[in-house]
C-alpha cells in the first residue's frame, strides 16, 4: 500500500455495511474515486485526480514492475503527455532510446518522415515493466493510495448505481471500499464493464493476429521501421537494454493454424523484406514470442457511479499502435471531466457526455483507418497512387508519418486539398522518385 495521503476532499460517503463478518473488513473511509487497473490508463487518472487534491484509491491485481502484452510504441503526442505531467525526463533517464523517424516500406518504395511536432518531436518504445512502474510511482507520489496484488471480486451496485468494490488483498483479506466514482481502467476484459454492461457499438471482430519478441544486435538508429507486404506486416523499434522489439502479423483467418508454428510463420513473414531479414539473421532473439488478436469496439464510457478509460472503453487493432497514446488522452479527458463533476462545476451527466463525445471524435477516423489496415488487404488503387506520389515529397512523407503516429487525423491527411497538393507536386516532377516508383 502506497500513497494514502489524507487530503481534503469534497464529499465523504458513509459505508452502508452493517455487521462486519470475521472474514471481511468493511472500511469506514471512502474515496472520491476508486480506479480499477493501474497501468497506462489507470495510473494517470489516479495521478491527475490526486494532484487536484481528491482522495483516490488505485488497485491492480499485478504488482509492479510487471509485464503485459503491448505494442510498446509511445507516439510523440503520448510523450507530450508525459512531458506535461513532468514524467518524460524520467522515462528518458531509464535509457529508452528516442525515435525520430517513422519509415514505411511498401516494397517498391519507402516513405520516411518525422512523426511528431516541434513541441513533441520524438516517440519511444518503452518496456512496459519500466513505463507502468514509472506511472504507478507517479500516482503514489501525487497522493493516490496504491494497492498492488489486489483482486477485485465484485463491483458494488446499490439502486442501480456503482458505489464501490469488494476484493482481496495479496494476503487474502477481504476488503470493501466505497467511492463516489469507480473508474474501470482494467482493459479489454474489464470487470467494471462486465458489471455495468455498457452499450457497445461500432464493433468489428478480430482482424489481425500478431506476435513479437525482443532481439539483441539489431540497432535501429532512431527509426521505427514498418514493412507492408501482401497479407503480412511487421515493424521494429528499439526499446530498453539494447533490445529491439520486432512484431509481425497476419490475417486473423490464419490465427489458429499459424499458432502451431509461430516462429516459422513469423520468420517467413520477415523474409518478404530480404534486407531486413538479413539484418535479423545477424541478431539474437532474447525472449519467447508473445502475441494476441483483439476485437475492435467502442463502449459508452460512463453511467451512474462509473466511468471507463483506456481499452476498457474503446479498443482497436494494434497495427497502428495507438493504445498507449489513447490511454493517456483518455486519462486526461476523464480526469478533467471528473474534476468538473467533483468540484460542482458541471453535473455528472454533462461532464461525462462531453468526455464521451470528445473521445469518440478524436479517435473515430483513426479507428476506421486502423480497421482497414488490419485486414492486410492491398491498398485501393487511388491510395496506391497517392502513396507513390508522396514518395520523395518530404512534406507529404512527414504528413503520412504523423498520421500513422496519431499526431494528425486521417481526415487531415486525406483531405481533398492535401491529396490534390501531393498529386500536383508529383505531376510537376515527372522524373522524380514518385513517378519512377509508380511506373
Amino acid at each position: 500500500m502506497r500513497g494514502n495521503r489524507k487530503a481534503n476532499w469534497p464529499t465523504r460517503l458513509i459505508s452502508a455495511a452493517g455487521i462486519i463478518r470475521s472474514e471481511e473488513v468493511a472500511m469506514t473511509n471512502a474515496f472520491d474515486a476508486i480506479v480499477v487497473g493501474a497501468r497506462c490508463a489507470g495510473s494517470p487518472v489516479a495521478m491527475l485526480l490526486a494532484r487536484q487534491g481528491y482522495r483516490v484509491l488505485a488497485v491492480d491485481r499485478a504488482s509492479f514492475p510487471s509485464d503485459t502484452i503491448s505494442t510498446h510504441f509511445l507516439h510523440p503526442l503520448g510523450a507530450g503527455s508525459l512531458a506535461r505531467w513532468g514524467l518524460l525526463d524520467r522515462l528518458a533517464a531509464t535509457g529508452c532510446p528516442p525515435i525520430h523517424t517513422y519509415a514505411f516500406d511498401f516494397g517498391p518504395f519507402t516513405l520516411a518522415g518525422v512523426p511528431g511536432t516541434a513541441e513533441s518531436p520524438l516517440g519511444y518504445c518503452p518496456r512496459r515493466t519500466i513505463l507502468d512502474k514509472l506511472l504507478v510511482d507517479a500516482a503514489a507520489e501525487a497522493g493516490a493510495e496504491i494497492r498492488e496484488d489486489f483482486t477485485v471480486d465484485e463491483v458494488l451496485i446499490e439502486d442501480g448505481s456503482v458505489v464501490g468494490i469488494k476484493g482481496r488483498s495479496k494476503h487474502g483479506q477481504s476488503v470493501s471500499e466505497r467511492a463516489r466514482i469507480v473508474v474501470g481502467a482494467d482493459g479489454r476484459s474489464s470487470l467494471v464493464a462486465e458489471a455495468v454492461r455498457p452499450e457497445q457499438y461500432n464493433e468489428k471482430p478480430p482482424l489481425l493476429a500478431g506476435y513479437y519478441s525482443y532481439w539483441s544486435g539489431l540497432p535501429m538508429e532512431g527509426r521505427l521501421e514498418n514493412y507492408i507486404r501482401d497479407k503480412r506486416g511487421f515493424a521494429a523499434g528499439q526499446t530498453h537494454d539494447g533490445l529491439t522489439l520486432v512484431i509481425a502479423g497476419w490475417p486473423y483467418a490464419e490465427f489458429a493454424e499459424n499458432r502451431k508454428d509461430i516462429e516459422g510463420h513469423y520468420l517467413k513473414a520477415i523474409e518478404l523484406a530480404p534486407a531486413f531479414a538479413e539484418r535479423l539473421r545477424g541478431a539474437t532473439r532474447q525472449a519467447r514470442f508473445a502475441g494476441a488478436a483483439v476485437p475492435n469496439y467502442f463502449r459508452k464510457p460512463y453511467g451512474r457511479g462509473w466511468v471507463l478509460v483506456g481499452d476498457a472503453g474503446y479498443n482497436r487493432d494494434f497495427i497502428t499502435a495507438q493504445g498507449i497514446l489513447d490511454a493517456f488522452r483518455d486519462a486526461e479527458l476523464c480526469a478533467a471531466a471528473l474534476d468538473r463533476f467533483f468540484s460542482g462545476t458541471q453535473p455528472f451527466e454533462n461532464a461525462m457526455d462531453e468526455y464521451h463525445r470528445t473521445r469518440d471524435a478524436r479517435v473515430e477516423a483513426m479507428y476506421g483507418l486502423t480497421c482497414q489496415l488490419a485486414t492486410l488487404e492491398p491498398p485501393p488503387a487511388d491510395l496506391q497512387q497517392l502513396l507513390a506520389a508522396a514518395h520523395g515529397n518530404q512534406s507529404a512523407m512527414d504528413g503520412f508519418a504523423r498520421m500513422n503516429a496519431g499526431t494528425i487525423s486521417p481526415t487531415e491527411f486525406f483531405a481533398p486539398e492535401n491529396v490534390e497538393a501531393i498529386m500536383s507536386a508529383a505531376a510537376s516532377n515527372p522524373h522524380g522518385p514518385a513517378r519512377r516508383s509508380s511506373n
